[in-house]
């Protein structure tokens, strides 16, 4: 019998073309600022910026807490439209995009 060796990546399945978010209220860019806040544009072109001080500080922070650690905040990326950091933290990008096309600035808590 004749043993022949296979090797194998794990790696998740690649979608050909790459899956990109369109809806108007998903994110395109995130950057972060001082003081937990962060600049965000949407897909339609809308920007402003987010404000989690409050958030981020509160005794009821929950998940958010971790986001006090700055290194920890300036990880924010974005995953199939939403602003997310490691730790499976993750804002809602609809609320987002109404408060910001309203006033130019989201205060979640």
């Amino acid at each position: 019998m004749h043993s022949q060796r296979a090797t194998q990546e794990d790696r998740p399945a690649e979608v050909i073309p790459p899956v990109r978010p369109s809806a108007p209220w998903r994110v395109r860019t995130v950057t972060a600022l001082p003081e937990y806040r962060l600049s965000v544009e949407f897909m339609d072109g809308v920007a402003g910026i987010v404000d989690l001080r409050n958030l981020v500080t509160s005794p009821q922070a929950g998940v958010f807490a971790g986001l006090r650690d700055r290194a920890l905040f300036d990880q924010v990326r974005i995953e199939y439209g939403a602003v997310t950091w490691p730790g499976e933290i993750d804002l809602a990008p609809d609320a987002m995009h109404q408060a910001i096309r309203a006033s130019g600035e989201w205060r979640p808590g």
